[in-house]
């Protein structure tokens, strides 16, 4: 009996042996990520509807194979995700584009950059009252976005129609109200935060409306009396803070947008939008 207890009691050690070497080895592993800069907890921002979708269908499953925990952070405006995003308490967002993002930096003193396009639903001029750009009649109301950005490019949008002319010469990205040398068609424009837009339809004639707003409302990007052609300034990027740009876990988010699995998500989930070259 003596024997048999000894003989036990050299098994518990030994087993006690082994788990504490498991237990140190995977602490000295968790020690070793953390040391070089490895991040696995991540909290991403986006504006809700289409860019949180694209993180939520196609995005976080594929980090999540690779033992990310991803939480997506929704916002309803243009301002608070890159404040978030520079304080800290997000780690990458999801909403702008590189005008946008150049200018909210410099203004704002901040250090962010963007590292990768991904697939973005255009600006488009939206009407419950009509249904073409035939439709228009002088004195309507026209709702455009009130950032400068966004405004620019729905007064683009105007001038390309024939509805107002802008002065010649000014550079379009950065058109606004003053830079209005004929009103054609002697529109009411009213500047709004994008996110109210959709509410205006009902009042106004057209509202220029911001894709994931407009998809976020329940409208279609199909529905739209015109949508814009997106040039490359104007696509959606994912946006990182300047110093993680390097760092593994913005090149696994790179690699997910990039991936084969993420194309086959956007070309079934997100139907009109405008790809980036990389999924062309």
């Amino acid at each position: 009996m003596k024997t048999k207890s000894v003989f036990i009691m050299a098994l518990i050690l030994i087993f006690s042996m082994i788990a504490s070497a498991c237990g140190s080895a995977k602490e000295e592993t968790a020690a070793a990520g953390k040391a070089n800069g490895e991040k696995k907890e991540l909290k991403i921002g986006a504006t809700a509807g289409p860019y949180s979708d694209q993180i939520n269908k196609g995005i976080k499953p594929i980090l999540e194979k690779k033992g990310y925990k991803i939480e997506v952070v929704e916002f309803s405006d243009y301002v608070q995700p890159n404040k978030a995003l520079a304080e800290g308490s997000l780690d990458a967002n999801v909403f702008q584009n590189p005008l946008y993002l150049k200018k909210f930096a410099q203004d704002h003193n901040l250090h962010l950059t963007g590292v990768l396009e991904v697939p973005t639903a255009p600006i488009g001029l939206y009407s419950r009252k009509h249904k073409s750009l035939n439709d228009i009649q002088e004195g309507a109301t026209v709702t455009l976005p009130n950032d400068p950005v966004n405004q620019a490019r729905a007064l683009t949008m105007l001038d390309q129609f024939g509805w107002i002319k802008l002065k010649e010469g000014i550079d379009p990205t950065k058109a606004s109200e003053k830079d209005i040398a004929q009103n054609i068609k002697k529109l009411t424009i009213l500047p709004l935060e994008a996110a109210q837009l959709p509410r205006s339809l009902d009042d106004a004639d057209y509202a220029f409306i911001n894709g994931n707003f407009a998809i976020a409302s329940g409208l279609k990007l199909k529905e739209a009396v015109a949508l814009e052609k997106t040039p490359p300034h104007y696509m959606i990027v994912l946006t990182v803070r300047t110093e993680d740009k390097d760092k593994m876990f913005v090149k696994d988010l790179v690699e997910a947008y990039k991936s084969s699995e993420f194309k086959e998500i956007t070309d079934k989930e997100f139907e009109g939008f405008v790809k980036p070259d990389y999924q062309k």
